[in-house]
């Protein structure tokens, strides 16, 4: 018996009848070759932690644009984040731990430079020109299957896929709950709450230490209910959807729970992703972005070898769109300063210096 064949054994016998087997996996778009030590997932997994797109996720904005602080949290400190915390509530429930950090470390792949604000151009842009709009969980998705390994996909099991496809609850009220159109797993499910947890608790320690609100600003019925510290506030929501779902063939929360989340949540888009400072960057995002799809539409001889080969199976639109919204803040910012702003003129002897 291999060590994977023992591995799954172990998760037979271990783990809550409501777990997502390794060994029940339904299995990959392109069957391959089982590996002797790994199961499914953690193979998901390791193949997603090294691709090209987790690594760009350390410079892709979460809610602060272009972070100069050491402390403030980008893309890949939020999916680490949401990685820790569906890891100790599967663990906690005896559901699998390696499904669920694979679609917790991959949910994210797809999002864009300048966070939610790119997102939102992005998805105008698609719109006008018949691409239907664009999300970043679809996007996250196009990435596994489609974009890495110069276009053959990290070929990852349908649990995993169908996971990151459906992480996101949306810009829509919390005390309703989080079963609209849910995961097909469990685990699924964990990530897609533990991604709340995470954006609500950390965002609005980033927006304490930014200075962008107070801790006199925050609601008071919320703090008092979740805690008054950050630490406080996440062991609060853990618990509390460990205690709502052990033993239950679903995730869920409490009630008084989701009401103090929703609050919290208000507050935040009123605040922080709403507030002064993003609608004053807004405009200037929504430039930039539209101004370099136009560039590459004009001028796709600038696109990189791997884009304006893909551009002949997936149209010149897709492609460009594509490779806006795998870009960094400050790989965005350095493309649209060498392709559209003007550069001072030196004479050949300045470069002979």
């Amino acid at each position: 018996m291999v060590i994977r064949e023992i591995t799954e054994s172990i998760e037979e016998s271990t783990l809550s009848p409501y777990a997502s087997l390794a060994k029940r996996s339904r299995g990959r778009l392109k069957p391959e070759k089982e590996c002797d030590l790994r199961t499914c997932y953690q193979r998901d997994r390791d193949r997603i932690i090294h691709s090209k797109s987790f690594r760009r996720l350390k410079y892709k904005t979460q809610v602060l644009l272009s972070p100069q602080g050491d402390h403030y949290r980008t893309r890949l400190t939020h999916t680490l984040e949401v990685a820790q915390i569906a890891r100790t509530i599967a663990r906690a429930l005896r559901l699998n731990e390696d499904l669920t950090e694979a679609i917790a470390l991959g949910h994210d792949l797809g999002h864009t430079p300048f966070g939610h604000m790119g997102e939102e151009v992005l998805d105008e842009i698609s719109r006008e020109i018949g691409l239907g709009g664009f999300k970043h969980a679809e996007q996250s998705l196009r990435i596994v299957d489609r974009l890495e390994r110069d276009g053959k996909g990290l070929n990852l099991t349908l649990e995993v896929r169908d996971g990151i496809l459906k992480h996101s609850k949306g810009q829509v009220d919390f005390s309703l709950g989080f079963s609209s159109d849910p995961p097909l797993t469990l685990e699924g499910m964990v990530v897609r709450i533990s991604d709340c947890i995470a954006y609500l608790n950390h965002d609005l320690d980033d927006a304490l230490r930014a200075n962008l609100v107070s801790v006199e600003d925050l609601p008071r019925e919320a703090v008092a209910f979740l805690g008054k510290t950050h630490g406080e506030r996440i062991d609060k929501m853990v618990k509390d959807c460990v205690r709502m779902s052990m033993n239950k063939g679903e995730i869920v929360l409490s009630q008084e729970l989701l009401d103090a989340m929703e609050e919290l949540r208000k507050f935040l888009y009123d605040r922080v992703y709403m507030g002064d400072i993003a609608q004053r960057e807004k405009p200037r995002v929504r430039f930039m972005l539209k101004k370099l799809f136009e560039f590459f539409m004009e001028h796709p001889e600038h696109l990189p070898y791997g884009f304006r080969e893909r551009s002949l199976s997936d149209g010149r639109e897709r492609v460009i769109i594509d490779y806006i919204a795998g870009m960094t803040d400050r790989y965005a910012l350095q493309v649209f300063d060498e392709l559209l702003l003007p550069h001072p003129w030196r004479s050949e002897a300045w470069y002979n210096i």
